[in-house]
């Protein structure tokens, strides 16, 4: 059995595509674009990454998108100050705080800012309002990359109602929102973490299988029922050679992309898992790409919801 690939990136390409005309019809109605403001405290180079993509994602579809950025220096109460300016702005209608923030703010930094963030402008879904609201199910605006998955498993027409999903992963941003919306579609849903007894085993029991955890390669055949729909979060970058021949076989292209480089990306599930399952996310190219259009979607909803529209 060789897995069926789930191509996130063709995914978000054809979203992105659908979303544009409704948010020209927005621009025209309004006389003004869906706006998003994206805070970026510090230099981390990853996040550099992720916002650059966002930013790039947004303007083309046609949003407004204002990067404010604050220096590693900044205080917690200069980041609580510039979410409350967004939050009183009348030309944005959603706010992205870039995770993680630097760490002389504080271990509760992360938590003081998500929880300034107005909930009608929360287009991560990480407030307590919005967070809260998910578990009833009823959440106007939902982490990205759990709707991410969700959104890909329905395109994908993976059935999840009346399956066993499991869930690697007990992260506010991921795991936890995941397994609420399995559960919400009506999937029978166990959730694993680091003091999970018998890992593998419990996997393997598994119709849905998502693994976010952040750890390469940790999802090996034995976790796998086979003709599973395995949805693999994890964004690892592997600079270990050891590690790297132990994901990927001589001669792999991925193999010879760590030798050239001397890195590579990879997810918590390992290559030789395309084996067993039915259906499998890469990386890259799989969650990630949906991640951002998610965020879209959710600025746009935000967007109709402050304008007085229905958001359907």
């Amino acid at each position: 059995m060789t897995a069926r690939v789930l191509d996130g990136q063709a995914l978000a390409r054809t979203m992105q595509d659908e979303i544009r005309p409704d948010v020209a019809a927005f621009t025209a109605q309004h006389g003004r674009p869906p706006g998003l403001g994206i805070v970026l405290v510090g230099n981390d180079p990853a996040s550099e990454v992720y916002v650059r993509g966002k930013v790039k994602a947004g303007t083309d579809i046609g949003f407004r998108v204002d990067l404010e950025r604050l220096p590693a220096s900044a205080t917690l109460a200069e980041t609580l100050a510039l979410v409350e300016r967004l939050n009183q702005s009348d030309v944005h209608d959603g706010i992205l705080v870039q995770s993680p923030l630097p760490k002389a703010m504080g271990a509760s930094a992360e938590q003081h800012v998500f929880d300034t963030i107005a909930p009608d402008k929360d287009v991560d879904g990480l407030t307590p309002v919005n967070v809260g609201l998910l578990v009833q199910k009823r959440a106007p605006l939902v982490a990205c990359t759990p709707s991410g998955i969700i959104e890909l498993l329905d395109r994908e027409k993976i059935p999840i109602a009346g399956r066993h999903a499991v869930v690697i992963g007990r992260s506010e941003i991921v795991g936890k929102p995941i397994a609420l919306l399995l559960l919400h579609r009506d999937a029978t849903v166990t959730i694993c973490h680091s003091r999970t007894p018998n890992l593998a085993e419990t996997c393997s029991q598994a119709d849905i299988l998502v693994a976010a955890v952040g750890r390469a390669g940790l999802v090996t055949k034995a976790f796998v029922k086979p003709g599973a729909a395995v949805i693999d979060v994890g964004m690892n970058t592997v600079t270990d050679p050891a590690l790297a021949q132990s994901l990927f076989a001589e001669g792999h292209p991925r193999l010879g992309v760590f030798r050239s480089k001397g890195s590579v990306l990879v997810g918590d599930v390992h290559p030789e898992v395309a084996d067993v399952a039915g259906a499998l996310t890469p990386v890259p190219g799989g969650v990630g790409p949906l991640t951002i259009t998610m965020l879209m979607k959710n600025t746009l909803r935000a967007a109709r919801a402050r304008a007085g529209q229905p958001v359907g």
